[in-house]
């Protein structure tokens, strides 16, 4: 009897061990083939929960015991307190992403009185937290009062504290004072950290609530706008209210997962999906 237990003994653990092999490797095969729209929309806010989604914040990880991140009416709400994200928990490539927001009114600490700030990160890409301990390496299209459209390319560190691969290209120019913005007449310039600013963003930008410039693109505070972020194998391209405000290309890389910020500001999405190149709503 108890040489036929070992015998099943050693069988099952063969068994598991095949099984837990198999299981590592499709999981593998699977986190490194992006998913790409091809037929119809993928809905990453489903407009009911956080379902696909998950939170990464600075300070509480995984948790979020304030409840930073929540849905009600159709809409998430994200309050602002903190700084962090709401992220997809598969990565996606080759895609026109239509997120629709609008600004609430609480900001918080040391942005209480500053412009409402957050962003929409795309091609984000290694460790969670790998910059400064709360985002992951990614090209962020920046969405801050004034500024909605600047684009941002965010540096970060693998497990083993190696910079992850990371860069984009523009066509850009310098301003009045010296600051890069995006011209399609614009020259050549590789970025691997950095910020480009959209075309028509206010050279006398100043960091205070409520904000705009003359040429801005964005709504009146409490209105919803339209961003949209066309990532096309390593072409990016950025529309605010459907005008066109920056473009990139040569992306390194070309996909990953997406992230909406918390940075110290109110603000409400009612739509974020993705749609094949080509097949967008206008």
């Amino acid at each position: 009897m108890m040489k036929s237990y070992c015998r099943c003994s050693s069988l099952l653990s063969g068994i598991c061990l095949i099984l837990s092999i198999t299981c590592a490797t499709s999981g593998a095969a699977e986190q490194s083939q992006p998913i790409s729209p091809t037929d119809g929309v993928i809905k990453l806010f489903n407009g009911k929960d956080l379902s696909g989604l998950y939170v990464f914040m600075q300070d509480t990880k995984y948790e979020d015991p304030r409840r930073v991140f929540t849905v009600h009416d159709g809409l998430l709400h994200i309050s602002g307190d903190g700084f962090g994200g709401i992220c997809t928990k598969k990565e996606y490539g080759n895609y026109h992403m239509i997120c629709e927001f609008k600004w609430g009114e609480r900001t918080w600490g040391k942005r209480e009185d500053r412009a409402r700030d957050s962003g929409a990160l795309v091609h984000c890409t290694g460790p969670d937290g790998a910059y400064s301990g709360i985002w992951m390496a990614c090209i962020e299209a920046q969405i801050i009062e004034g500024g909605v459209g600047d684009i941002l390319v965010v540096p970060g560190k693998d497990d083993n504290g190696q910079p992850i691969p990371l860069s984009l290209t523009a066509d850009v120019v310098k301003d009045r004072d010296g600051e890069t913005v995006w011209s399609a007449e614009g020259r050549p310039q590789v970025f691997t950290r950095g910020r480009i600013n959209w075309w028509g963003r206010d050279p006398d930008w100043k960091d205070e609530l409520g904000f705009r410039g003359p040429k801005d693109v964005e709504k009146p505070h409490g209105e919803w706008n339209r961003m949209e972020v066309i990532c096309d194998h390593d072409r990016i391209t950025v529309k605010v209210n459907g005008t066109v405000v920056n473009r990139g290309y040569d992306a390194v890389p070309q996909a990953g997962k997406l992230t909406i910020q918390t940075e110290l500001a109110e603000i409400f999405v009612r739509r974020w999906e993705l749609w094949p190149l080509g097949k967008a709503p206008e």
